[in-house]
């Protein structure tokens, strides 16, 4: 009663997806916080090395449900069988990751819950609320924080009266941290036809095609990335230049997407990936609050820019005041003649 839950998506490796690994570090503190425990949902076929995986990221409790119709994903079933545990732990917090899955299941299980959703959180805290009229005071709420109305300003949103308090997160928002050796949780083993019914089954997934990532700018070292005021397709090839040189991934602002000088699998932000490079190369890039959403964790900033006024020189551990046209051509030059 009253824990904290993480739903684990499972991947086609048949493997905790990095978002709910990352989810999983983010419940544990909060789960502390509010001393409860850390529950853990995970649903597919063949799990049987799931548990180690989330015991290995402090989860006391997981319920799995482990059955060959409920792999690959399908909206019906899934969400059948994590309301029917919800009704049944009454969590206080259920987090889930804003992926495509997330964005589907989440809201289907607030709405048959009649509960509240906030998605795409930045971040999670535990805190307390005063309502203004009545002045009742609620503690230990979760502070659901995320950028809103285009990203001008950060909105803190509780559910005071609703359990559970339910949010997305974005991938690469909170940091992954495994324990030094796994707990020694339970496994309960969830027997899901209580849960189902034949109508749960009515879409079936006839074929599938999937298609490997090409560019995958979470898991880079280092990012170069290119806003509007790189100021074209041509100075753009530079960063991609300097990129292969220096064994980076070449990332986008929405705006230099929008003009077409990237494609949106490049998109840092937001509204695109979020990413924790050790180093992050910002280009031309103004540093909107909607674009530093995506990239504000990086372990070290250098910006290039000709306004010294950029509000991405206020983040950058470095700034370099100038033309990206003429500033990134001394870059290559310098690693090309002393890179071995």
């Amino acid at each position: 009663m009253n824990n904290v839950f993480v739903y684990c998506e499972i991947n086609e490796e048949g493997h905790i997806a990095e978002v709910s690994l990352e989810l999983l570090s983010k419940g544990r503190k909060l789960a502390k916080e509010l001393k409860v425990e850390l529950e853990a949902i995970a649903i597919g076929y063949q799990l049987q090395n799931i548990a180690d995986e989330a015991f290995l990221y402090g989860v006391n409790i997981l319920h799995l449900a482990d059955d060959k119709r409920l792999f690959p994903y399908l909206t019906l079933p899934h969400a059948s069988i994590v309301t029917g545990i919800f009704k049944e732990e009454q969590p206080q917090i259920a987090l889930f990751g804003a992926t495509s899955i997330g964005r589907d299941l989440a809201p289907r299980v607030a709405s048959a819950l009649r509960c509240g959703l906030t998605a795409d959180c930045t971040s999670l805290e535990i805190g307390e609320h005063t309502e203004p009229k009545t002045r009742k005071v609620y503690k230990n709420l979760l502070y659901q924080i995320r950028p809103a109305f285009g990203g001008n300003i950060i909105a803190t949103i509780v559910n005071p009266d609703t359990r559970p308090q339910m949010a997305t997160v974005r991938d690469g928002v909170m940091k992954k941290e495994p324990l030094s050796s796994p707990i020694s949780g339970i496994i309960k083993n969830v027997e899901v036809n209580n849960y189902l019914s034949d109508i749960d089954f009515i879409v079936q997934i006839i074929d599938r095609h999937i298609e490997q990532k090409k560019v995958n700018l979470k898991n880079a070292q280092i990012i170069v990335a290119g806003g509007y005021g790189v100021g074209s397709a041509e100075n753009f090839r530079l960063l991609y230049e300097l990129a292969e040189i220096i064994g980076a991934e070449v990332g986008a602002s929405r705006a230099a997407v929008d003009a077409g000088l990237a494609g949106h699998e490049r998109q840092i932000g937001q509204t695109g990936v979020t990413v924790q490079p050790k180093l992050y190369i910002a280009c031309g890039i103004s540093g909107a609050i909607q674009h530093r959403a995506g990239m504000d964790k990086s372990a070290q900033i250098i910006s290039i820019n000709k306004d010294p006024n950029a509000p991405i020189n206020q983040i950058a551990d470095y700034a370099i005041i100038g033309d990206v046209a003429e500033i990134i051509p001394k870059f290559i030059q310098y690693y090309k003649l002393n890179s071995k």
